[in-house]
């Protein structure tokens, strides 16, 4: 993987964010929030931090592996891995519509490469990565296994079972991320059902926790995920609290759940444009 600079990155993120608000505006219908807000996550894991291959196969041996739990953001998922080379770039013009294989949430019946499960249905997501780390080192591949989550799906129970499980089996070729905006459907996480001290939570479940303060700062977030490499394979599973704003990049989105499920329309989508430079060339 050629090593890029952070100005190249943060030129990524730009077209990324394009992407995502004219799929979702194209069809009106998908989750530009989120997908804002981790668009610096996906892009430094993709194009400066995990080990893949784009020529992909569904086992991933010898490459680090990504799983989405939480599949609604799959807007800048598709993004990432269109401009990674996983899938024609000009494929994004069928998000959500019938018969693509970009659907709303991230299936592998169509056999869209870059993809392993299904996701979107809420706290499943971790609970096949440790399946996938421990496999890896069940067959003596030292890569990695990465997984990412909303912070309102810490509301799911089936979450804490497997950071219990992760922890006691020390499956440490793991690295969780939590995306913690502070947002869901319904508003603020803290009056839907308040999530307390996350870190307090996780490191009392045994796992080593990475908190990355500024998630939507390009080499803040960089930084943060090689740091977390460093602390793996130590027998803990580690964990990174990733701080970002929902709707990150464009004036009007950032930090309200109000954009959470919902699409620009014409007039929203220019205004939105002007703000983010189109600097890889719209598919």
């Amino acid at each position: 993987m050629e090593k890029k600079s952070i100005e190249q990155l943060q030129s990524i993120c730009s077209q990324v964010r394009r992407d995502i608000l004219r799929m979702v505006h194209a069809v009106n219908s998908g989750h530009p929030g989120a997908s804002l807000g981790c668009t610096e996550f996906f892009v430094a894991l993709y194009f400066d931090q995990m080990n893949h291959n784009a020529a992909f196969n569904m086992e991933g041996k010898g490459e680090d592996l990504f799983f989405l739990s939480n599949g609604h953001i799959s807007p800048v998922w598709y993004s990432v891995l269109s401009r990674s080379g996983y899938f024609p770039i000009e494929e994004m013009k069928t998000f959500r519509k019938l018969n693509s294989r970009l659907q709303g949430h991230p299936a592998t019946e169509e056999g869209l490469p870059g993809i392993r499960i299904a996701s979107g249905s809420l706290g499943q997501g971790l609970s096949v990565a440790i399946g996938a780390a421990q496999i890896k080192k069940l067959n003596g591949d030292d890569r990695m296994v990465y997984c990412l989550m909303g912070d309102g799906e810490q509301q799911e129970g089936q979450v804490w079972e497997a950071a219990m499980y992760a922890a006691h089996y020390g499956v440490d070729n793991l690295i969780a991320t939590i995306d913690y905006n502070g947002q869901q459907i319904d508003g603020p996480t803290k009056e839907v059902m308040d999530l307390k001290n996350l870190k307090a939570k996780w490191e009392a479940f045994g796992w080593e926790v990475n908190e990355i303060k500024e998630g939507n700062d390009m080499e803040a977030v960089s930084k943060g995920l090689a740091k977390a490499k460093t602390l793996a394979g130590k027998g803990k599973p580690v964990l990174n609290l990733l701080y970002t704003e929902m709707g990150y990049g464009v004036d009007f989105m950032v930090g309200t759940h109000k954009w959470h499920g919902v699409a620009p329309n014409d007039e929203q989508l220019a205004n939105a444009l002007g703000q983010l430079p189109e600097t890889l060339g719209d598919y």
